[in-house]
């Protein structure tokens, strides 16, 4: 009876262990079909519902920079935002899907761009290295089909430096420049602008120096005529087509002021250049004339060169035998004057031919220095004319030139006494000579033939003999030789 209870107990356990069996893979089946059902759930969700994960991997970054102490895994922090636009900015404009290293309508006519400037400023214009540097807003205006994009409310994007490094713009160069730069502070100063149809603005600030190949012949009262240049450096005529959007008034200036010049006139103009080994390319001009002021050097140059001129006359009015105050005063004008010529002309360039202040200076300078010789000539002919009258008044051997003008400029000829030589003792010899030349000069005998001395000649010897008359003369000539010189130089340069 014990044996059947047995046998009995163990076919229930086969029984039960059997039903178990069978539970477990119906309960894994029914899990298989849940998950297979709840699969395109959840990629729906996911699809629609993106932030989520976003907001989670935030969740998890922030738990995780508590627990690590400070530490964020790189993967676990959130986007950039900027970064983000960028990326739909170019989705947008569809930036991958071209080429933009090529043209917009590559192969076909030449692209037109529009171009207009703004000039801010002009920093600088140096005389001695013939340039001016100038700083303005270049703007250029295009169509670029490639960048057109769907809009609504058909309003236009404007973007930086960043965006612009990816698509096509104008190679546009400045001719002859010798620097540029485009401003960076705080950022390049880039604007990008794109309309929905594909219309392109593209605006930089740039400072440029450039070459100004300027006339000194009418310095300082000239006035030059410079230009600032644009060409496209690779696209010829055939494949891009600079020109001024706005005709005249394409070309705006501010209100701009020069210490040394007066700005006339700003002009835009249009023009072809040719290479030979490229063709021909569209060039726009930016002229604009300079005129320069004239009281800084009426003050540092003219009127200086004046009143040295006038001090050298000076000297016209002082005594002739006061040998030490006239050769002093001449050769203290005559190197002031070299001062002034030395100081202008190393403020300006060494050019060759003369400039209208040279010839101011130079003048000038000839006037001072032949007061210098008109005194020579006056010392040397009043020295003559001692010797003479010495000889005539039979002065003694040991009464010589040097005697003679050794005065302090307060005597004159009458003043002199000769009453303390000894007279000479008059003897028959004497008498008949006397006689004799009387006799010779009363009458000309029959058949002599008289010579007529020439005026001129007259004059000069007459002056000659009587020296203190040329500074009398000088006193008048040089003043107006001056002043006609003056009339003339303003007449033909102001």
């Amino acid at each position: 009876m014990f044996v059947m209870f047995e046998e009995t107990r163990e076919q229930d356990n086969a029984g039960v262990a059997g039903t178990s069996f069978t539970m477990r893979v119906a309960l894994l089946a029914l899990r298989l079909m849940c998950l297979a059902w709840l699969w395109p759930v959840t990629q729906l969700n996911s699809s629609h519902f993106p932030n989520k994960r976003r907001h989670k991997d935030m969740y998890v970054g922030e738990n995780a920079k508590q627990k690590h102490g400070g530490r964020v895994d790189l993967k676990m922090k959130k986007q950039d935002s900027t970064k983000s636009q960028l990326i739909k900015s170019e989705q947008l404009l569809r930036i991958e899907d071209h080429d933009f290293a090529m043209r917009p309508g590559f192969g076909g006519s030449a692209i037109p761009v529009g171009i207009d400037v703004q000039v801010e400023s002009i920093d600088s214009i140096s005389e001695v290295n013939m340039d001016f540097t100038m700083t303005l807003y270049l703007r250029h205006y295009w169509q670029d089909g490639r960048l057109a994009f769907p809009s609504s409310s058909n309003k236009s994007r404007t973007f930086d430096a960043r965006l612009v490094k990816k698509i096509w713009v104008p190679d546009v160069f400045f001719v002859h420049s010798k620097r540029s730069f485009i401003h960076d502070t705080t950022m390049e100063n880039i604007m990008l602008r794109v309309f929905p149809d594909g219309n392109i603005l593209y605006s930089v600030r740039i400072t440029v120096t450039a070459l100004c190949s300027m006339d000194f012949s009418s310095f300082p009262l000239d006035t030059q005529n410079c230009s600032l240049e644009l060409e496209s450096y690779a696209y010829n005529e055939n494949d891009l087509m600079l020109y001024w959007k706005n005709g005249n008034d394409s070309l705006r200036t501010d209100e701009i002021v020069l210490s040394q010049f007066f700005v006339e006139d700003f002009q835009p103009s249009f023009g072809l250049a040719f290479y030979s080994s490229t063709g021909w390319y569209n060039r726009l001009y930016i002229n604009f004339i300079l005129r320069r002021h004239i009281f800084f050097f009426m003050l540092q140059t003219y009127f200086p060169t004046m009143l040295m001129v006038m001090l050298s006359w000076v000297s016209f009015w002082i005594d002739r035998r006061a040998v030490p105050a006239r050769v002093s005063l001449g050769i203290t004008t005559v190197l002031t004057m070299s001062t002034i010529i030395t100081g202008v002309s190393a403020s300006m360039p060494q050019v060759s031919y003369v400039k209208a202040v040279d010839i101011y200076l130079w003048a000038s300078f000839l006037f001072v220095f032949l007061s210098v010789i008109e005194y020579a000539a006056v010392n040397y002919f009043t020295t003559v004319e001692e010797m003479k009258r010495l000889k005539r008044e039979k002065v003694p051997a040991s009464f010589n030139a040097t005697q003679a003008m050794a005065f302090d400029g307060c005597f004159h000829d009458n003043d002199i006494d000769l009453t303390p030589f000894s007279e000479v003792s008059s003897s028959p010899n004497t008498e008949r000579n006397t006689q004799s030349r009387n006799s010779t000069v009363s009458a000309p005998t029959e058949g002599t033939r008289l010579r007529r001395k020439h005026p001129l000649l007259q004059n000069l010897s007459f002056i000659m003999s009587n020296s203190y008359m040329i500074d009398s003369y000088s006193r008048v000539i040089f003043p107006l030789a001056y002043l006609l010189f003056n009339i003339i130089y303003w007449s033909m340069y102001a």
